[in-house]
């Protein structure tokens, strides 16, 4: 009898937009800030990347953003707000892919076609790390200092996955069967997440 009436308020609903809310917790009970979070439909409708690029720029020898979320197949510009040279590059499964030493722009975006997570790197400062994270859907978020995030979808039933940059195995997508409309959603990582660390930068490298 519950089941059919939830049936029944997410058929009836299903056209409508919802507001899910989500918290995101460590395995220490502990809110998880940055944690990268989407939810996919099964049998959706192949997603559609914007014809506008996304943009991973370089600042002050660091990238920003350090985690950048898109959907598959979107384009991502790199653009080098420094007066120095940066060469960013990823030996990632997911984007294989070379920027050679440049300043301001390069010539073209880079697209990924691939679903998967992307580590970047500059080959010129060691400590510059970011992360693209390439999803199967329009409907991502990061979460904030208070492990919350909201994803503005129809009612329905959806695979919640999450993803953060402090796992062992930076690959590693954890997921869960949710059910979205009709109540706030919680989940628990179920690994360990290490500690981010801030790298200085070199104030005498001219590179």
């Amino acid at each position: 009898m519950i089941k059919s009436l939830v049936y029944i308020f997410l058929l009836c609903a299903s056209t409508q937009s919802f507001s899910a809310n989500i918290t995101i917790k460590n395995a220490s009970d502990e809110p998880l800030a940055n944690a990268v979070v989407w939810l996919s439909a099964s049998g959706a409708a192949e997603i559609t990347a914007p014809e506008a690029p996304y943009a991973m720029s370089q600042q002050n020898r660091e990238f920003i953003p350090r985690i950048l979320v898109v959907p598959q197949n979107a384009k991502v510009e790199f653009p080098n707000a420094d007066s120095i040279m940066h060469h960013v590059y990823s030996f990632s499964k997911a984007k294989t892919f070379e920027l050679k030493l440049y300043k301001e722009q390069p010539k073209a975006p880079i697209v990924f076609e691939q679903i998967g997570v992307v580590e970047l790197g500059c080959n010129i400062h060691d400590w510059m790390l970011g992360y693209i994270v390439v999803v199967d859907s329009t409907v991502f978020a990061i979460t904030d200092e208070n492990g919350k995030a909201n994803l503005k979808t129809g009612a329905g039933e959806y695979t919640l996955s999450v993803w953060h940059s402090g796992f062992s195995d930076i690959s590693n997508v954890e997921t869960k069967n949710v059910i979205v409309g009709t109540q706030p959603l919680e989940y628990k990582v179920k690994q360990e997440v290490a500690a981010q660390i801030d790298f200085a930068t070199d104030e005498f490298d001219d590179y």
